[in-house]
């Protein structure tokens, strides 16, 4: 909540690593079709090297363009914006987005590891959440026979690691400049496994 609201969104889901939240959210649009396998999926040449992995993970393809961007990208033919670096008051892009954000070491809010899926759209948080938690809802207990809701994933933030993250936030400004942009990161078309 208290992310959602300084980022003005509605829904905050948080998640291991960002790099988990860009593969959950590709899974939540295919199981609304809005996603298929095998799609293509064009991000920037200049980013973080586990984004394309977690594209060819959720088995689409990946595209590569040598476009410039300071702390968000679009993940092209999707509603997923790739905003590891950028960490700044009403930072929601809006239009049912799904937005991810990272708490790696080197970010705004350095928890170590951990990531966000800002969104407005109440159904892909609610997948979301149970998809992060091994697919169960936590308002049933374990050993009720009921509680695992869709086959999830074990992709949660710790409590303790969201403690840390209420602690920090405390303690950083509202209003940030993005902490990263293309010339932060290696043109991944010139590593092998990119290689097209």
């Amino acid at each position: 909540k208290k992310i959602a609201k300084l980022a003005n969104s509605k829904f905050a889901v948080l998640t291991d690593c960002c790099s988990h939240a860009i593969f959950l959210s590709l899974k939540y649009l295919q199981s609304t079709g809005e996603v298929s396998i095998g799609d293509s999926i064009k991000i920037p040449s200049r980013t973080y090297v586990s984004v394309p992995m977690q594209i060819e993970h959720a088995g689409c393809r990946v595209a590569m363009e040598d476009v410039e961007w300071s702390g968000l990208y679009r993940l092209e033919n999707t509603r997923i914006w790739d905003s590891a670096v950028r960490w700044t008051k009403d930072m929601y892009v809006g239009n049912d987005a799904l937005q991810i954000i990272s708490f790696q070491i080197k970010k705004r809010i350095p928890i170590g590891k951990g990531g966000v899926i800002l969104t407005d759209d109440e159904e892909a948080a609610r997948w979301l959440k149970l998809a992060s938690y091994d697919g169960r809802d936590l308002s049933l207990p374990y050993t009720h026979e009921e509680h695992v809701k869709v086959c999830g994933y074990h992709m949660y933030m710790t409590p303790e690691d969201a403690a840390r993250g209420i602690i920090l936030m405390d303690n950083t400004p509202e209003i940030n400049k993005d902490s990263g942009c293309s010339e932060n990161y290696t043109d991944l078309r010139n590593i092998r496994i990119f290689k097209e």
